[in-house]
Protein backbone atom coordinates (compact mmCIF):
# COMPACT_ATOMS: atom_id res chain seq x y z
CA UNK A 1 0.00 0.00 0.00
CA UNK A 2 1.52 3.61 -1.14
CA UNK A 3 -0.27 5.50 1.55
CA UNK A 4 0.94 3.00 4.13
CA UNK A 5 4.34 3.03 2.92
CA UNK A 6 4.46 6.92 2.92
CA UNK A 7 3.00 6.73 6.17
CA UNK A 8 5.95 5.09 7.41
CA UNK A 9 8.27 7.12 5.78
CA UNK A 10 6.84 10.48 7.05
CA UNK A 11 6.53 9.16 10.97
CA UNK A 12 10.43 8.06 10.17
CA UNK A 13 12.11 11.89 9.11
CA UNK A 14 9.53 13.70 11.44
CA UNK A 15 10.52 11.78 14.14
CA UNK A 16 14.33 11.38 13.01
CA UNK A 17 14.12 15.15 12.87
CA UNK A 18 12.72 15.51 16.70
CA UNK A 19 15.65 13.28 17.84
CA UNK A 20 17.89 15.76 15.93
CA UNK A 21 16.30 18.61 17.50
CA UNK A 22 17.11 16.98 21.02
CA UNK A 23 21.00 16.07 20.31
CA UNK A 24 21.33 19.80 19.80
CA UNK A 25 19.90 20.65 22.73
CA UNK A 26 22.40 18.67 24.65
CA UNK A 27 25.37 19.96 22.54
CA UNK A 28 25.92 16.22 21.49
CA UNK A 29 27.19 15.31 17.91
CA UNK A 30 24.81 13.23 15.48
CA UNK A 31 24.99 12.20 12.27
CA UNK A 32 22.58 10.90 9.44
CA UNK A 33 22.69 7.60 7.29
CA UNK A 34 19.71 6.78 4.50
CA UNK A 35 19.31 3.76 2.33
CA UNK A 36 17.59 2.18 0.29
CA UNK A 37 19.58 -0.69 -2.15
CA UNK A 38 22.38 1.17 -1.27
CA UNK A 39 23.12 3.69 0.72
CA UNK A 40 22.03 7.02 -0.14
CA UNK A 41 23.28 9.27 2.01
CA UNK A 42 25.82 9.68 4.87
CA UNK A 43 26.93 12.40 6.64
CA UNK A 44 29.74 13.11 9.10
CA UNK A 45 29.66 13.11 12.85
CA UNK A 46 28.80 16.90 14.48
CA UNK A 47 26.67 19.45 16.82
CA UNK A 48 26.89 22.82 14.98
CA UNK A 49 24.06 24.51 13.53
CA UNK A 50 25.07 24.63 10.06
CA UNK A 51 25.35 20.25 9.98
CA UNK A 52 21.55 20.92 11.58
CA UNK A 53 20.64 22.82 8.49
CA UNK A 54 22.31 20.43 6.11
CA UNK A 55 20.94 16.87 8.17
CA UNK A 56 17.44 18.55 8.02
CA UNK A 57 17.82 19.72 4.34
CA UNK A 58 18.87 16.11 3.44
CA UNK A 59 15.32 14.56 5.27
CA UNK A 60 13.78 17.77 3.89
CA UNK A 61 14.19 16.32 0.27
CA UNK A 62 13.50 12.55 1.45
CA UNK A 63 9.87 14.27 2.90
CA UNK A 64 9.38 16.40 -0.69
CA UNK A 65 11.22 12.95 -2.78
CA UNK A 66 8.34 10.85 -4.61
CA UNK A 67 7.51 7.44 -3.62
CA UNK A 68 8.78 5.04 -5.63
CA UNK A 69 9.10 1.25 -5.91
CA UNK A 70 12.20 0.80 -4.62
CA UNK A 71 14.27 -2.54 -3.16
CA UNK A 72 15.64 -1.86 0.17
CA UNK A 73 18.39 -3.86 1.26
CA UNK A 74 18.53 -3.43 5.12
CA UNK A 75 21.12 -6.47 5.57
CA UNK A 76 23.58 -4.91 3.38
CA UNK A 77 23.85 -1.82 4.70
CA UNK A 78 23.36 -2.30 8.09
CA UNK A 79 26.81 -4.79 7.80
CA UNK A 80 28.31 -1.57 5.82
CA UNK A 81 27.13 1.14 8.30
CA UNK A 82 28.57 -1.12 11.29
CA UNK A 83 31.42 -0.35 9.02
CA UNK A 84 31.04 3.29 8.56
CA UNK A 85 30.82 4.28 12.47
CA UNK A 86 34.48 3.98 13.60
CA UNK A 87 33.66 5.66 17.18
CA UNK A 88 31.59 3.94 19.99
CA UNK A 89 28.32 5.17 19.19
CA UNK A 90 24.16 5.26 19.85
CA UNK A 91 22.72 4.04 16.95
CA UNK A 92 19.18 4.68 16.31
CA UNK A 93 17.60 2.79 13.56
CA UNK A 94 13.95 3.41 12.28
CA UNK A 95 12.98 0.52 9.89
CA UNK A 96 9.94 -1.52 8.67
CA UNK A 97 12.23 -4.86 8.95
CA UNK A 98 11.33 -6.01 5.95
CA UNK A 99 14.22 -6.96 3.44
CA UNK A 100 14.70 -8.82 -0.09
CA UNK A 101 16.71 -11.12 2.04
CA UNK A 102 15.79 -14.35 2.09
CA UNK A 103 16.96 -15.34 5.40
CA UNK A 104 15.26 -13.87 8.18
CA UNK A 105 18.48 -14.63 10.21
CA UNK A 106 20.15 -11.99 8.05
CA UNK A 107 18.43 -9.01 9.45
CA UNK A 108 19.05 -9.74 12.70
CA UNK A 109 23.24 -10.48 12.11
CA UNK A 110 23.04 -7.49 10.55
CA UNK A 111 22.16 -5.97 13.36
CA UNK A 112 24.32 -7.62 15.46
CA UNK A 113 27.09 -6.94 13.82
CA UNK A 114 26.52 -3.04 15.18
CA UNK A 115 26.74 -4.36 18.58
CA UNK A 116 29.55 -6.83 17.97
CA UNK A 117 31.31 -3.20 16.79
CA UNK A 118 30.57 -1.88 20.35
CA UNK A 119 27.54 0.46 19.96
CA UNK A 120 24.61 0.63 21.57
CA UNK A 121 21.37 0.16 19.73
CA UNK A 122 18.16 1.33 19.20
CA UNK A 123 15.66 -0.34 16.45
CA UNK A 124 12.54 1.87 15.89
CA UNK A 125 10.18 -1.12 14.35
CA UNK A 126 8.06 1.34 12.00
CA UNK A 127 4.35 -0.39 11.19
CA UNK A 128 0.93 0.91 10.89
CA UNK A 129 -0.53 -1.64 13.12
CA UNK A 130 -3.94 -1.24 12.67
CA UNK A 131 -3.13 -2.68 9.04
CA UNK A 132 0.12 -4.47 8.70
CA UNK A 133 -0.32 -5.81 12.28
CA UNK A 134 -4.17 -6.19 13.03
CA UNK A 135 -5.60 -6.09 8.93
CA UNK A 136 -8.15 -4.03 9.87
CA UNK A 137 -10.17 -3.65 5.78
CA UNK A 138 -13.85 -4.12 5.53
CA UNK A 139 -15.23 -7.08 3.84
CA UNK A 140 -14.67 -6.10 0.00
CA UNK A 141 -11.64 -6.73 -2.50
CA UNK A 142 -8.31 -5.32 -2.35
CA UNK A 143 -5.63 -4.75 -4.54
CA UNK A 144 -2.43 -4.90 -2.56
CA UNK A 145 0.94 -4.03 -4.27
CA UNK A 146 4.16 -4.86 -2.77
CA UNK A 147 6.14 -1.74 -2.49
CA UNK A 148 9.30 -3.58 -2.37
CA UNK A 149 9.10 -6.06 -5.41
CA UNK A 150 5.90 -4.57 -7.40
CA UNK A 151 4.56 -7.67 -7.06
CA UNK A 152 0.49 -7.08 -7.26
CA UNK A 153 -2.12 -9.45 -5.30
CA UNK A 154 -6.16 -9.09 -5.49
CA UNK A 155 -8.10 -10.57 -2.60
CA UNK A 156 -10.73 -10.32 0.28
CA UNK A 157 -8.87 -9.87 3.10
CA UNK A 158 -11.04 -11.67 5.18
CA UNK A 159 -10.36 -14.92 3.60
CA UNK A 160 -6.50 -14.59 4.94
CA UNK A 161 -6.80 -12.68 7.90
CA UNK A 162 -6.61 -15.33 10.58
CA UNK A 163 -3.87 -16.96 8.98
CA UNK A 164 -1.75 -13.41 8.02
CA UNK A 165 -1.98 -12.18 11.49
CA UNK A 166 -0.73 -14.93 13.48
CA UNK A 167 2.34 -15.18 11.06
CA UNK A 168 3.06 -11.51 11.01
CA UNK A 169 2.88 -11.16 15.05
CA UNK A 170 5.06 -14.62 15.13
CA UNK A 171 7.85 -12.47 13.38
CA UNK A 172 7.45 -9.77 15.21
CA UNK A 173 7.51 -11.98 18.49
CA UNK A 174 10.72 -13.37 16.74
CA UNK A 175 12.04 -9.92 15.85
CA UNK A 176 11.38 -8.91 19.81
CA UNK A 177 13.03 -12.07 21.18
CA UNK A 178 16.40 -11.78 18.89
CA UNK A 179 16.81 -7.90 19.85
CA UNK A 180 16.51 -8.98 23.66
CA UNK A 181 19.26 -12.01 22.86
CA UNK A 182 22.12 -9.13 21.03
CA UNK A 183 20.89 -6.33 23.59
CA UNK A 184 19.54 -4.16 21.24
CA UNK A 185 16.59 -2.09 22.84
CA UNK A 186 13.82 -3.08 20.01
CA UNK A 187 10.49 -0.33 20.56
CA UNK A 188 7.52 -0.67 18.38
CA UNK A 189 6.74 2.51 16.40
CA UNK A 190 2.98 2.73 15.49
CA UNK A 191 2.54 5.13 12.93
CA UNK A 192 -0.67 5.98 14.22
CA UNK A 193 0.36 7.26 17.51
CA UNK A 194 2.38 9.87 18.57
CA UNK A 195 6.50 10.79 19.07
CA UNK A 196 5.94 10.15 22.62
CA UNK A 197 6.73 6.40 21.80
CA UNK A 198 10.09 7.53 20.26
CA UNK A 199 11.07 10.30 22.08
CA UNK A 200 10.56 8.67 25.76
CA UNK A 201 12.49 5.42 25.23
CA UNK A 202 15.11 7.94 23.83
CA UNK A 203 15.64 9.86 26.80
CA UNK A 204 15.58 6.76 28.61
CA UNK A 205 18.23 5.47 27.14
CA UNK A 206 20.57 8.19 27.05
CA UNK A 207 19.87 8.74 30.66
CA UNK A 208 21.33 4.76 31.29
CA UNK A 209 23.69 5.63 29.32
CA UNK A 210 25.30 8.55 31.12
Amino acid sequence: DKNNQQNKLEFSIYAAAALIELLRRQRDAYGLTTFHETIDYHSQVKSNAAHQRLVFNQLEQLLDAQLELKHTSAVQNLHHISEMIHKRSLVIIFSDMFDNSEREDDLTNALQHLKHNKHEVILFHVVDRSKELDFEFENRPYRFLDMETGEEVKLNPNEVKEQYITEVKAREKELKFKCGQYGIDYVAADVGKDFKQVLLPFLMKRKNMR
